[in-house]
């Protein structure tokens, strides 16, 4: 597996694999995968945030013939919410690969580039109450720990509440041998 940041020509490939799990999108903002999602993924970011700040990373693996297939998106943002962290802003699995290792093996493959970044101590992230049943699990078995902080959700009708949670970065020491 190989994460590659998305080139405006994958938008379509991204739009796919986010309408491969319209119940994700439907749990955090109450309504069906948009056709306009990919590129809200790909360009949204917080107020203050730059966007050589913002990553949005696909993970391909080869698949048939000289194509390699995408089964994974993770969004990162490095400084944010200070200049001490990262933040997960997303890591969706496509729907019919959930359940199989790959959204592990996908954050291995983020948490060793977020590793190299020298100035991040900490990974954060934001699990919405209403998918809380789908990814609170998962986040935990990553390693990360709820903070005991909550904040109110609201995503136009969808009101819920962020639960959020965080690691250390773990880095490697490398030594001569």
């Amino acid at each position: 597996m190989e994460l590659r940041t998305f080139t405006p020509d994958q938008e379509a490939d991204l739009q796919s694999l986010l309408e491969s799990d319209p119940g994700y999108t439907e749990r955090v903002t109450g309504y069906p995968p948009g056709p306009s999602d990919a590129l809200s993924l790909t360009v949204t970011r917080p107020e203050g945030v730059g966007e050589h700040q913002k990553y949005v990373l696909g993970a391909w693996r080869p698949g048939p013939g000289d194509r390699d297939d995408l089964v994974g998106v993770v969004d990162l943002i490095r400084g944010y919410p200070d200049p001490s962290y990262a933040f997960v802003g997303l890591l969706l699995v496509r729907w019919e690969l959930q359940g199989t290792g790959v959204g592990r093996e996908i954050w291995q493959h983020a948490e060793e580039l977020v590793a190299g970044w020298d100035e991040i101590s900490r990974v954060r992230l934001a699990v919405v109450q209403t998918n809380a049943g789908m990814a609170l699990g998962f986040w935990k078995a990553m390693g990360f720990e709820e903070t005991g902080e909550r904040k109110p959700y609201r995503y136009d009708q969808l009101e819920s509440t962020a639960i959020l949670l965080e690691k250390p970065v773990c880095r490697r020491l490398v030594t001569d041998e």
